[in-house]
């Protein structure tokens, strides 16, 4: 049988796991009687978890909401799930939300055993936040834990990579750190066969143990490492770049443009420099023009004449709109821009 303390844990833990449970149902998990079964649900109403009971043959206990919040019992899973979570909504940009999810992670760690402690210690330690604000890619919190364990023991790690067009290579790498936006989460390792400092998608890293041997960590490509990311999947990885100022307080352009699409500094009050990339400077005029912000080109002078290019094209269709069509007498009757008549073009 087991003793008082214990049983108490292991019944309010069914209390959560299940809707209902009947008195049999719990005496007998328990290996107690009925009358003892009443008995803890006393203590645990006395410790402030609101056990509810309904009477008859059909009736049972039910774990229900109170006025307070009691402790919770979370399996191992269960408790690395949450500090996932925990670690994510840190990063969200929610006024408020950030600093209490740090709270929350740092109890749920003290009170954590050994062998989980250092798999949340990990995701803490070794997780950068950057702010984003479109929906999530999907994850394997199994894979951002795996990561973030050979992020702080300096293990080598060994993977298989897909790339955007879903072609799979083998790659090698020194892990650093997890950086986290709320779209997406990105590895920021050394490649040993590049040589170099690469950022990996996580979403895109199937991980291909054993991993190791230890080794000793490198000087990281950049103190902040999450502006080193957002400058390396919004320029870097393109053929274009382009430094533009937006005539926006730097507040104003950071509500719509994500850290994928480009870094942001101040320059002054009422301005501010964006930095981005594209795969040609014709993706550049429509990447910068759809942000719906004012701006000037500072770099390169290239883009001012595509800008230019594409301004004479608007202003031409604008032109040839309001144009009369040739194929009727006077025009009448036609709407800008549509073509008069019935007849298919071939």
């Amino acid at each position: 049988m087991l003793e008082t303390s214990a049983r108490l844990l292991r019944l309010l833990s069914l209390l959560q796991a299940h809707r209902e449970w009947s008195g049999a149902q719990l005496a007998e998990r328990l290996g107690v009687t009925a009358r003892t079964v009443r008995r803890d649900v006393d203590r645990l109403r006395e410790l402030g978890y609101p056990v509810n009971a309904s009477p008859g043959s059909g009736g049972g206990y039910q774990l229900g909401a109170g006025a307070e919040l009691p402790p919770l019992l979370l399996d191992d899973d269960e408790a690395v799930a949450v500090a996932v979570g925990l670690r994510t909504a840190a990063g969200q940009g929610i006024d408020g939300i950030g600093e209490t999810s740090v709270r929350a992670l740092a109890k749920l760690e003290q009170v954590l055993p050994g062998r989980l402690r250092h798999r949340v210690g990990a995701l803490n330690a070794f997780t950068v936040p950057m702010l984003h604000n479109t929906l999530p890619s999907h994850v394997d919190p199994a894979v951002l834990t795996e990561l973030a364990h050979l992020c702080r023991d300096a293990e080598r790690l060994r993977f298989e990579y897909r790339d955007h067009g879903g072609a799979a290579t083998r790659r090698t790498v020194e892990p650093h750190r997890l950086v986290c936006t709320e779209r997406r989460w990105y590895l920021v390792a050394w490649d040993l066969d590049r040589e170099d400092w690469r950022t990996f998608r996580v979403d895109r890293i199937s991980p291909r143990p054993p991993h190791g041997p230890r080794f000793v960590p490198r000087e990281p490509p950049a103190e902040n490492l999450a502006a080193y990311v957002s400058k390396g999947v919004s320029t870097r990885a393109y053929a274009e770049h382009a430094v533009v100022r937006l005539l926006v307080p730097l507040v104003e352009a950071a509500e719509r443009i994500s850290p994928s699409a480009g870094t942001l500094e101040a320059d002054g009050e009422d301005a501010c420099i964006l930095r981005t990339g594209a795969g040609s400077l014709d993706v550049m005029v429509i990447h910068v023009m759809m942000m719906g912000l004012p701006f000037e080109v500072l770099e390169p002078v290239e883009l001012l004449d595509v800008i230019r290019t594409v301004r004479n094209r608007l202003d031409a269709a604008l032109a040839r709109a309001a144009e009369p069509d040739p194929r009727t007498r006077d025009g009448a009757g036609r709407t800008p821009g549509t073509r008069s008549g019935s007849g298919a073009a071939s």
